[in-house]
């Protein structure tokens, strides 16, 4: 079982400093597997989270949509669009009726790869937590947001 003081060699004022740099330092070591993971197919972890917001909407939705959405907010959301457009995994179309407003959608090989991707390793690690613990936990998580 890791022990934050032990894994950086530090020690903290007091427990609730050492939450907050625990779950800082936890978020950091989930996203270097997620990285690690997705390096194969040669997407990022905000470009599989994009995907994975578009197949969840099973209908094209405004791009302005999918950044709320996002759980890494990024100020190059727009970026990571257009290389995941020109790899042919989303499509993009204006509104007709006001050419602001741009719409996105998930192709199928968009499709395809997100049901490629196997992200079973982060069971291995969640599987740590009972349900009570993992319920625990998101009403902690919760809380302090």
């Amino acid at each position: 079982m890791g022990d934050l003081g032990k894994e950086i060699n530090s020690k903290f004022p007091n427990q609730k400093v050492k939450a907050l740099l625990n779950i800082k330092y936890t978020a950091s070591w989930l996203d270097q597997i997620g990285n690690r993971l997705l390096k194969p197919y040669n997407i990022s972890e905000q470009q599989y989270n994009i995907l994975r917001i578009l197949r969840g909407a099973k209908k094209e939705i405004m791009v302005a949509e999918v950044k709320e959405r996002m759980i890494q907010k990024s100020p190059n959301s727009t970026r990571l669009m257009d290389k995941l457009c020109e790899k042919g995994l989303i499509e993009r179309s204006r509104c007709e009726n006001d050419r602001r407003v741009v719409f996105v959608k998930i192709s199928k090989k968009g499709l395809s790869l997100v049901e490629k991707i196997d992200l079973s390793e982060f069971d291995s690690h969640l599987n740590r937590l009972t349900e009570n613990e993992a319920k625990t936990l998101n009403e902690l998580l919760d809380k302090i947001r």
